[in-house]
């Protein structure tokens, strides 16, 4: 039976708090799973949909960007990636007549929970200035405002074009192609606010700002660190295939604050083997003080050097810049210093150096646990050197493997959804296209928050996601949108962005991945990019949500063509009517999609884009040789009596979507306001488990950042840390607290007090 969404908000700060886990998935997740797709899509349809999950003939889940094999299990999807497919073809809908039952001031009251709970929206509504409630519009007259705003504007600059990882890649060219037709390079996209200080750190040093292993790679390894990430929530798809390393010989180094059930012990649900006892991942688990990465790999690497015959010399000569420098700087890390920044002990390094010397075929993975710090691209960097003094980049079974959290955040950018475009990519597009790009950088992220904020930008469009909430310093966000003239979201469900307007507001209800896309010329599909630079096509397979649906292709192109009118060349309808007409673009724009259709045709599981280091051991960089770099050692300094805090998902979230109000993995039932501490720091001060707490937050402009009545939950993280879910703390980054070079929020390593809450 398909249930009701819920009528009330459940309270999210009283939760019921048992036991951390220590296994992942097995017959509990894929029961959790079924049953949320089960209350949101019925029988039937379950069993329909998601038989097509990340198959061939199929449709990309919405969820992770984690690759799939050449050879597929017939349920290739994982707990979380079913409820995200649930969340989008689910049989609530959300009409017209709930915008008119539902005033804006009462919708803005509501949760995220509740908002994503109502169902899919039907049809594109508008919110006119000064008024109370969206109210139903035509798609000529939303197109007709888009166009008003916009072309009003004293600059192009002025306009804000936002995309969400789950946007495909014809998507994705075709807004790129619209926003420098019109004039701007303003593209923030959650790379931004994710990935950005991998992409940053890895074209500096590699020459390519992607990953550099494939799936097979991973099962050939001989070890495999995972610093900074959880993939038994974030990608749990991940899990079998460091169980096929393990069954192949890997060993695994876990490097976390946390303890994370899914790195301790997988019970695979599609073995028998696995759903009765599971395999046991993690070799070395080594608990991190947050933001003490770079020094663990900083001393890391010079115990590497001063080890006779580590360094791969031939490899350091033939192919890399800059050792010397390096080797100096590691030379000098400090042993004491290395154990106060990472909390780890002497034992643990040294064993953990033993595994990696032991080692021809490393990998390390990482994820936002690395990249959301003040220090996070020299720390990748670091990461690298490890690498470089071992030869491990473009040998099988070796390299880099920062993993995407979303799925085709990194098709996005390889579609050119980026605010800094190399003149390479703008004037193959100028050249095809015969428009003149801009050629100045436009807004990131932070800086578009920036923007609207001061009135330097004002009509914010959004393809897909939930700006307002994935976003820093949640009040000042606020506020800044607040500012704007227009915001136009693209949208399949509601969302807290939707309730945090400009003076005028639209939002446009797309297909979904689930959805069948019908055109003029015929059904089409439409393609993604996984974390490991795989291009496959992806074909919804339910009936659309509603008739009034357009495709994210189809609402682009009719954009483009109200606010440019005749005078653009591009042929817009015909993009709209025939997807293969945009990827014939785009394999004469981007390298490495030559004769896209036609190896889309040929390769069903999809085909590998080029990538120099991985394969040719060529290093497109400046230097022309992957660069070992040196900076100076960083990691958090706390005050006495404060914690650190990071910012995390339970296991009921994908984002900023909440599935339910359960982390079944940490024990953590029915609430989302908790904070985890360490016992020995709750005692010291002086808050006993289920003791409430105000999270504030401490930074050096002067602002009190808080985030009222969290319970406390004594849990094992590391000393001196806390953490806590987002968007619930959000608040507290702020929003200048970013990632030198890239410009990414530092999420993980927000500094707090806890102040007693007043009683209830």
């Amino acid at each position: 039976m398909v249930s009701k969404p819920p009528a009330g908000d459940p309270v999210q700060d009283a939760p019921r708090v048992t036991g951390a886990q220590h296994s992942a998935a097995g017959l509990p997740g894929v029961v959790h799973g079924l049953r949320a797709s089960q209350r949101q899509m019925g029988l039937g349809r379950t069993a329909r949909t998601l038989l097509k999950v990340n198959q061939k003939d199929g449709f990309d889940c919405p969820g992770c960007a984690w690759p799939e094999g050449d050879e597929r299990h017939v349920a290739e999807f994982c707990e979380n990636g079913a409820k995200a497919v649930a969340e989008e073809a689910t049989l609530r809908r959300v009409t017209p007549e709930f915008f008119a039952a539902h005033p804006l001031s009462e919708l803005a009251g509501r949760s995220g929970y509740w908002l994503g709970q109502q169902g899919r929206i039907t049809h594109p509504v508008y919110l006119p200035e000064g008024a109370e409630r969206y109210e139903e519009v035509s798609w000529e007259r939303a197109f007709g405002i888009i166009a008003e705003e916009l072309t009003a504007l004293d600059s192009p600059d002025e306009a804000l074009f936002y995309t969400s990882g789950r946007t495909s890649n014809e998507a994705a060219f075709l807004l790129q192609l619209f926003a420098r037709e019109f004039g701007t390079n303003n593209l923030p996209d959650c790379s931004n606010m994710c990935h950005e200080s991998s992409g940053s750190a890895l074209t500096e040093t590699l020459g390519v700002g992607k990953g550099s292993v494939s799936l097979d790679d991973l099962h050939q390894a001989d070890l495999i660190i995972v610093a900074g990430q959880n993939p038994g929530t974030n990608h749990p798809r991940m899990l079998s295939a460091l169980e096929k390393a393990k069954a192949a010989g890997a060993r695994i180094i876990s490097v976390n604050p946390l303890p994370e059930a899914g790195l301790e012990r997988f019970k695979n649900p599609q073995t028998p083997q696995g759903l009765l006892k599971g395999a046991t991942l993690t070799d070395l688990f080594l608990q991190i003080r947050i933001g003490g990465d770079q020094a663990l790999f900083r001393l890391l690497n010079k115990l590497v050097i001063e080890t006779e015959g580590a360094v791969d010399e031939e490899f350091v000569r033939e192919h890399t810049h800059g050792y010397e420098e390096f080797a100096a700087a590691a030379r000098a890390a400090d042993w004491d210093e290395t154990l106060t920044a990472t909390g780890l002990t002497r034992a643990e390094i040294e064993r953990a150096l033993r595994m990696v010397l032991s080692s021809r075929r490393t990998i390390v993975c990482w994820a936002m646990g690395l990249t959301q710090h003040k220090h996070s691209v020299p720390t990748i960097r670091e990461v690298v050197n490890l690498l470089l003094l071992r030869g491990a980049v473009g040998r099988p079974g070796a390299g880099v493997c920062p993993v995407r959290g979303h799925s085709n955040v990194q098709g996005d950018r390889t579609m050119g959804i980026f605010e800094r475009p190399s003149d390479a990519f703008l004037d193959a597009l100028d050249a095809e296209f015969g428009i003149t790009s801009p050629r100045h950088h436009g807004y990131d992220v932070v800086r578009a928050i920036q923007a609207l904020r001061d009135g330097r930008a004002k009509v914010f469009f959004a393809m897909g996601g939930n700006f307002v909430a994935a976003t820093p310093d949640t009040d000042v966000t606020e506020a800044a949108m607040r500012r704007a003239r227009l915001t136009v979201h693209v949208s399949t469900k509601l969302n807290r962005s939707h309730v945090v307007t400009g003076a005028r507001a639209l939002i446009l209800p797309t297909l979904g991945r689930t959805d069948r896309d019908v055109q003029a010329s015929g059904r089409q599909f439409v393609t993604v990019e996984d974390s490991m630079g795989l291009v496959h096509a992806s074909r919804g397979n339910l009936p659309p949500a509603g008739p009034r649906l357009l495709s994210e292709p189809a609402i682009v192109a009719r954009m483009a063509r109200a606010v440019l009118g005749p005078s653009s060349r591009t042929p817009w309808e015909e993009f709209e009517k025939d997807y293969a007409t945009i990827r014939d673009r785009i394999a004469r724009v981007i390298p490495g999609f030559e004769d896209f259709n036609a190896r889309l045709a040929a390769h069903p599981g999809g085909f590998a884009l080029p990538h120099a280091p991985r394969d040719e051991r060529r290093f497109p960089t400046a230097t022309g040789k992957a660069n070992f770099t040196a900076a100076p050692v960083e990691y958090p300094k706390v005050p006495e009596g404060r914690l650190l805090l990071q910012t995390l998902r339970s296991h009921d979230q994908y984002n900023t979507t909440i599935y339910g109000l359960d982390d079944r993995y940490r024990g953590i039932k029915g609430g989302r306001r908790v904070v985890l501490v360490h016992p020995d720091d709750a005692a010291r001060l002086g808050l006993a488990d289920g003791a409430y707490a105000d999270l504030v937050g401490e930074w050096n402009d002067g602002v009190e950042r808080r985030a009222p009545r969290f319970r406390v939950v004594h849990y094992p993280t590391a000393r001196g840390c806390a953490a806590a879910y987002y968007p619930e703390t959000n608040v507290l980054v702020p929003l200048d607290a970013t990632a030198d070079v890239s410009n990414t929020p530092a999420s993980k390593s927000v500094v707090v007090r806890l102040e007693q809450s007043p009683p209830d």
